[in-house]
């Protein structure tokens, strides 16, 4: 016997329901339906991690939302921002999906089997900077105001290696 619900269902144009499954699976991004977490298996830099998803056949590559850090060339912050996240992202995490970039990376928040939000942690500890341009969350900017009042990681010592994009840029115009 069907529910009222399913019967409303049925009568439901195609095209809508294809659509909220697709924004279902969107939102979703790299956790299972049924809660299950990530296994990270790279922590490439300060903001981009591998993770292998239960459900998915392929690793899936995320940007770390709301941040950029120093680039591995930017000897020592770049390597510093990669070991103070590998530091602290455990085995196993979760991952709210923002969007997708240029590059089909999932760009979302990262968080800890515990529910730490390590993109903010990155922040808050002076490994990374707020990406003005991408960043929608203003929660963002107090932790990073405290981080450089504090002189933490990337804030220890004036430089281009603060803005990473800044940075980025200096080379593809040296190239």
């Amino acid at each position: 016997m069907l529910t009222t619900t399913a019967l409303k269902l049925m009568n439901y144009p195609w095209k809508t329901l294809l659509s909220l499954s697709l924004m279902v699976a969107i939102f979703t991004g790299c956790e299972s339906a049924d809660g299950g977490q990530c296994l990270v298996t790279k922590v490439y830099d300060g903001d981009t991690v591998t993770l292998k998803c239960p459900g998915q056949a392929d690793v899936t590559k995320v940007r770390m939302y709301c941040i950029d850090t120093p680039e591995m060339k930017q000897a020592p912050w770049g390597e510093a921002a990669r070991d103070h996240l590998r530091g602290i992202i455990g085995k196993k995490v979760t991952v709210t999906e923002i969007s997708k970039d240029r590059y089909g990376r999932v760009v979302g928040e990262v968080f800890t089997s515990d529910g730490k939000n390590l993109n903010m942690e990155q922040v808050k500890n002076g490994y990374a900077a707020v990406y003005d341009s991408y960043c929608k969350k203003p929660e963002y900017k107090p932790l990073e105001k405290r981080a450089k009042s504090a002189k933490l990681g990337i804030w220890a010592k004036p430089g281009i290696h603060q803005t990473p994009w800044e940075w980025r840029k200096e080379q593809r115009e040296a190239d």
